[in-house]
């Protein structure tokens, strides 16, 4: 494969924006001068971050690495202002705008080459996962072939070639791959010169160099592939003291014995499943594909749904129509508020549902709580944990979710319903990239910008349709008596659904109120109903109809649910709001209910129902606040809702781990609800966590907003129990970020030791030791102060995790043993198991099996009585490895088989993948290839499901090895 140099033969335009070599822009009139220096920093800063927001302080970073001047975000600023002349100037179809503490570059998505190369290597993996290799090699060399040279090279800054060097390493990748299919193709004779000088460039790279042997040992050139070995190793010898990694000395060793699994492979079917090498006996292994995760996101469909069959005909057949083309076809439903978008969109997604997307539906409401915009982000990881991703393997960044999210669409019959988009940016990353799928989006604006739109705009209901959506709230009867007045009615609400949803609940609840009555009253508000043909004002004026109906303790509780933020209202809520001690706290809703101001949604797991406030009511509530609640009360509302979600959060906490352990706990004032709900949460206290977590963080947040600072930092923390066990380490940063805020601003300094104590564990989470050490000192420095106990042994005990990374084991003892000291003091037996656990890990490196056993025997006793089944898998776990250790593999497998039965009930998807793995190495050891080869696959398969790429090639890795070792020993 040659690879071009510029865009002359990739087939595509070239991007304005090009920053895979020097740096380039183009508009309308040509290359676009662009002054060396501070300018090409900030615009290859915008550029690597295009539509994402890059804050002053990281712009003050790549241009000054050290010692920033006074003047250095006025000179920031300066830059921009040149930028923006010279975008302008040269007809650039891009704007740099100004946000909240930085800049973001707005240009389309495609606007970047380092854009274009992305989504190519995208498409690139998804058509090599179909068995498509050809046409995946020719999108890799199209993707390679817009490489210039290095990264923003010339560029002068060090903090921006670190990124930089990134995308250098995307493009060794892609090369790799591209090598690899072309081997797998039977191109390996037509690849030696290319692999040599790949080789000769970048003598470090393993596979590069594993690349090159295969395709000599195939033209016929073993010794010459055997000599390729002993170069590289020699050269990782001298130059670094290493030896080559397994999978090079593997191949030179089969290289070495003429194995037969270097013979060329049969091509691939399409979606094959994972072949397995075979012993002389012939038989062929495989394993079944896992079986595919079919999301059903839909929210209920509208019983008595009244609209245009044509537009409804319409809207079906644009979404169809795209799939049917095999191109993806974007249907947008436009309107104002109240006018039915979301009700239409969803009535057609259950209508082509079974028939035309039988593969799954997503759904999402892209206007969160608050009115504030769902990130694209959000949103991803939210769908692709529907798709079977678990948490722990959903990447960090946006666009590495979008690629994952377009991965697993790719050729799937999936609909996609995004309600309420409030921008094309907030759109663009959730579309999938194939014409197999179908798109559905309402909006209140008009995203004139989203490429390849059909828009459909909603008008108001004609007479007809509008009485016949009267006649089946509040009977056909009343309407037929009373039509002249039904037609006034529609008149005067302008034919909104939602008006006349409300008006015809309001009618519904009064049989003794007349349609004619309802007219009146209509009319003796003249001066709100002037206004119903402008917007929102509408939908005010029907909402104050209900309103003005209720009684005053009913109108209290709605106005204070508007206090909460989040898109369902639990049933205990109203109560705690109201400080309502009622066994039946859901009585207190059904008043909202009857008048159609509060939905009900759902029912959940534990059979209570869950109520929704539409932002319209929401705000409306909201305007009446003030007239019907002092400030006061208002106050102890929220303190009181806080309180009761602190509480039920805690009692999670505790279920989970047995007690109160592993945790600093705070002082904030609890409201509990009643103990029946609790119980009935607590059934499954991680299943209700992750069920309520929009409502938790929203609490957070909440809490942080009202001044209840010891609320707000005890709630996120005691979170991390979700945010650990379920992979949310951006709602945990999330969360801890506001947290901080706010016990700094409160100046309080338990409260601040405690989050960045967690945020010190978040770091470790990641695996970013470096960056936690900081968080944890500063933690540990203020715990000491303060003296308490609890916090110090947490800090102590990440701490020791860092020696422990870092080769540090006595350092690491000794810190444990001081953890383990404060944990006994505080009687944290859960936090003193952990420490145990992980003192057994050195020990065990060390071969004091004895100490060993100790310490995991006691770990597991105490989690055993606590109830921690979380702890006793990793406990028991570490006891399997430990007699791996010691070649006692009969008495391991019964272990990890007992793990492996544990994480499969609580639905440990990854854990899953590590236990069949040691298990396939146990059953190696015992000689049992066949069953160490199932287990082996059987955790390749769940690797490749995840995307864990890497590791999967780790287990196939050992399946290879396995497999020689049996074939040598039969030779």
């Amino acid at each position: 494969m040659a690879v071009s140099t510029g865009y002359e033969d990739s087939g595509i335009a070239a991007a304005p924006f090009r920053v895979l070599g020097p740096l380039e822009v183009s508009g309308e009139l040509g290359a676009v001068s662009v002054a060396p220096g501070r300018q090409e920093i900030v615009l290859g800063a915008l550029v690597l971050e295009l539509n994402r927001v890059v804050e002053t302080t990281r712009l003050v970073d790549v241009i000054w690495s050290h010692r920033p001047p006074k003047t250095a975000r006025a000179q920031v600023q300066i830059c921009i202002s040149r930028l923006r002349k010279a975008l302008s100037d040269g007809g650039v179809d891009a704007t740099i705008e100004t946000r909240a503490g930085g800049y973001v570059l707005r240009a389309p998505e495609d606007a970047t080459d380092v854009g274009t190369f992305r989504r190519l290597v995208t498409e690139a993996h998804a058509l090599a996962r179909d068995g498509l290799k050809m046409p995946a090699v020719d999108v890799l060399r199209t993707a390679l072939g817009l490489w210039r040279g290095r990264c923003l090279a010339g560029v002068p800054s060090d903090v921006l070639a670190n990124t930089a060097a990134q995308w250098d390493e995307s493009r060794l990748e892609a090369v790799e791959t591209c090598m690899r299919l072309l081997l797998e193709l039977g191109r390996h004779e037509h690849l030696v010169g290319e692999l040599m000088q790949l080789v000769a460039d970048h003598p470090l790279r393993e596979r590069l160099r594993g690349h090159l042997m295969v395709a000599l040992y195939r033209s016929g050139r073993q010794a010459e592939a055997l000599d390729t070995y002993h170069q590289g190793r020699a050269m990782l010898t001298e130059e670094l003291g290493l030896e080559p990694g397994r999978e090079l000395r593997d191949l030179a060793q089969a290289i070495l014995t003429d194995d037969a699994v270097l013979a060329l492979a049969e091509p691939a079917e399409p979606r094959p499943p994972v072949a397995v090498p075979h012993s002389d006996a012939g038989q062929e292994r495989n394993t079944e594909p896992d079986p595919v995760v079919i999301p059903r996101q839909l929210p209920a469909d509208t019983g008595d749904l009244v609209a245009d069959d044509r537009i409804v005909s319409a809207v079906c057949d644009a979404v169809s129509e795209g799939r049917e083309k095999g191109q993806l076809n974007v249907v947008l439903v436009l309107g104002r508020p109240g006018v039915g978008k979301s009700t239409l969109a969803r009535h057609v997604a259950h209508r082509l549902a079974t028939e035309d997307f039988p593969d799954g539906q997503l759904y999402c409401d892209l206007r969160g709580p608050g009115g504030q915009p769902v990130h694209p982000s959000q949103a991803l990881g939210r769908f692709l944990r529907a798709l079977g991703v678990p948490g722990q393997a959903i990447p960090h960044a946006l666009d590495e979710r979008a690629e994952m999210y377009r991965s697993l669409l790719a050729g799937r019959r999936v609909l996609v319903l995004l309600d309420d988009a409030v921008s094309e940016s907030q759109v663009t990353p959730l579309l999938p990239g194939t014409g197999s799928s179908g798109v559905l989006v309402t909006s209140r604006g008009q995203l004139t910008a989203l490429p390849g739109t059909r828009r459909f705009d909603l008008e108001p209901l004609g007479p007809e349709q509008a009485m016949q959506l009267l006649g089946r709230i509040i009977g056909e009867h009343r309407v037929e008596s009373e039509r002249e007045a039904a037609r006034v009615v529609i008149r005067l609400v302008g034919g909104l659904p939602l008006a006349l949803r409300i008006i015809g609940a309001r009618l519904a609840a009064r049989p003794h109120w007349s349609l004619t009555s309802m007219w009146h009253r209509l009319e003796n508000e003249q001066r709100r109903l002037d206004e119903l043909a402008h917007g929102e004002l509408s939908i005010r004026a029907s909402l104050s109809l209900s309103y003005d109906g209720l009684a005053a303790a009913d109108r209290r509780l709605l106005c204070l649910l508007s206090l909460a933020e989040g898109t369902e209202i639990p049933s205990w809520l109203g109560a705690a709001l109201l400080d309502d001690r009622t066994p039946h706290p859901a009585d207190l809703l059904e008043p909202l209910i009857d008048r159609r101001l509060l939905d009900i949604t759902a029912m959940d797991r534990r059979g209570e129902f869950r109520c929704g406030l539409s932002q319209v009511v929401r705000m409306f509530a909201h305007e009446q606040l003030p007239a019907e609640i002092p400030e006061a009360e208002r106050a102890g509302a929220v303190r009181r809702m806080v309180g009761g979600w602190m509480a039920l959060a805690e009692g999670a906490h505790r279920a989970i781990h047995g007690g109160a352990y592993t945790i600093v706990a705070g002082r904030g004032e609890r409201w509990h609800p009643p103990a029946d709900h609790v119980q009935r949460c607590l059934r499954d206290p991680l299943g209700w966590l992750e069920s309520e977590q929009a409502n938790l963080l929203n609490a957070v947040e909440l809490a942080a907003r009202s001044g209840l600072d010891e609320l707000c930092w005890e709630l996120a923390t005691t979170l991390v129990t979700l945010f650990e066990a379920r992979g949310y380490p951006e709602l945990w940063e999330r969360s801890h970020r506001v947290a901080l805020a706010a016990v700094q601003e409160a100046g309080n300094e338990r409260g601040r030791a405690a989050v960045l104590g967690s945020l010190g564990t978040l770091h470790l989470y990641r695996g970013e030791y470096e960056a936690a050490v900081p968080y944890l000192s500063t933690a540990l420095e203020i715990f000491e102060r303060l003296g308490e106990l609890s916090g110090q042994a947490l800090c102590l005990r990440d701490l020791a995790r860092i020696e422990r990374h870092h080769g540090d084991d006595d350092r690491a003892l000794a810190l444990y043993e001081s953890a383990e000291r404060h944990f006994v003091r505080t009687q944290d037996v859960i936090g003193r198991a952990y420490v145990l656990g992980e003192m057994a890990q050195i020990t065990m490196r060390r071969a004091d099996f004895v100490r060993t056993r100790s310490y995991l025997d006691e770990a597991l006793g105490i989690c055993r009585s606590a109830g921690f089944d979380r702890g006793q898998a990793l406990t028991l776990r570490r006891l399997g490895q430990m007699l791996m250790y010691q070649q006692r593999y009969e008495a391991a497998e019964r272990t990890l088989l007992e793990v492996l039965a544990m994480v499969g009930a609580s639905g440990d998807l990854v854990g899953e993948g590590y236990v069949l793995h040691d298990l396939g190495r146990v059953n190696a050891h015992l000689h049992r290839v066949e069953q160490a080869v199932q287990y082996y696959s059987r955790s390749a398969g769940i690797r490749e499901r995840i995307l864990d790429h890497g590791g999967a090639a780790a287990v196939r890795a050992d399946i290879v090895a396995t497999l020689g070792r049996t074939m040598t020993s039969v030779g």
